[in-house]
């Protein structure tokens, strides 16, 4: 197999989606069984840092452990990326010394030069615009809990940031319903949602958006970058939270998401974590199990 990324959900087909899935579900239960396979023995990914993590860290550094290889985080601080170098000459440079970079970031212009003149495998662990490996994570969850998301309708309610042009994609490429319900002004990228206008939607009204949906995603009125907003942010979307009442509007078979961190008492309900349509935790988990599929597939050519 040629050299692949994963910058967006788009970089890989469905049938190569559907088939990662399949291995992250195969994969999470040859751990719990505690099964020891080692496809990454000897291989080392980079992670660059230039925003903060926890669930991302964790995630690709336990992967690597549990497949045999290792992993080097660096910072911003720890790289010349910050301070002057060219993105291409450290694609070049670090490309040469490791089998996959994994990077988090803040433009996605970065990701996509960094990926042109990269030697090995790019994934994009989030940059503003979007968040993939998070819907990896999305999609195998549901997938565990109601089967093929196929035609189901998937409700956004909230900022339509990164996670919400990935949610996007994946209505294209998943072949489901997404609507969108936002304040004005807080829409997700017009070029997207016009490219997929047969798949999306603009609700105003999260209680009409959330009627009949099989998923309700969410994500933090404010994301890492927009602090200074907090104020102003929480004003515009005070009546977007997620609550129980919101998802009394939804199908009865139902499921919540938030790819976290949650701040109680904003974007949800200081219950809505613990919900009974809420799998915010098999969510998270997924990330590495989703990932470990993702490094199997794009360094080993599987």
């Amino acid at each position: 197999m040629a050299l692949r990324h994963f910058l967006t959900l788009n970089d890989l087909s469905i049938s190569e989606l559907n088939k990662l899935i399949d291995r992250a579900i195969e994969l999470k239960a040859m751990q719990r069984q505690g099964v020891i396979y080692e496809p990454l023995k000897n291989r080392v990914l980079g992670m660059i840092f230039e925003k903060s993590s926890t669930r991302t860290r964790v995630s690709f550094e336990s992967g690597m452990a549990q497949f045999g290889g290792s992993a080097i985080f660096l910072s911003s601080r720890d790289t010349q990326l910050g301070r002057g170098e060219p993105i291409e000459d450290s694609a070049r440079v670090l490309s040469r010394m490791v089998d996959a970079v994994m990077i988090r970031t803040f433009e996605h212009e970065k990701i996509e030069r960094f990926a042109r003149y990269s030697q090995v495998p790019v994934i994009n662990a989030l940059t503003d615009d979007y968040h993939p490996c998070q819907l990896l994570a999305d999609m195998q969850t549901f997938v565990e809990h109601r089967g093929s998301i196929q035609g189901k309708t998937v409700t956004w309610i909230g900022d339509g940031n990164n996670m919400c042009n990935s949610y996007i994609n994946a209505a294209e490429i998943f072949d489901f319903e997404l609507r969108v319900s936002c304040p004005e002004g807080y829409e997700p990228d017009d070029r997207l949602v016009a490219e997929c206008a047969d798949r999306v939607q603009i609700i105003r009204d999260p209680k009409e958006a959330a009627r009949g949906a099989h998923l309700i995603a969410t994500d933090v009125w404010a994301s890492m970058g927009q602090e200074e907003e907090q104020k102003l942010r929480l004003q515009s979307f005070k009546q977007y939270q997620v609550n129980p009442e919101i998802m009394s509007y939804a199908a009865s078979d139902a499921l919540f998401m938030h790819c976290l961190p949650a701040h109680r008492g904003e974007e949800v309900s200081e219950d809505m974590l613990d919900h009974p349509t809420a799998v915010v935790w098999d969510e998270a988990e997924n990330r590495l199990h989703a990932q470990k599929a993702l490094l199997e597939f794009l360094i080993c050519n599987r």
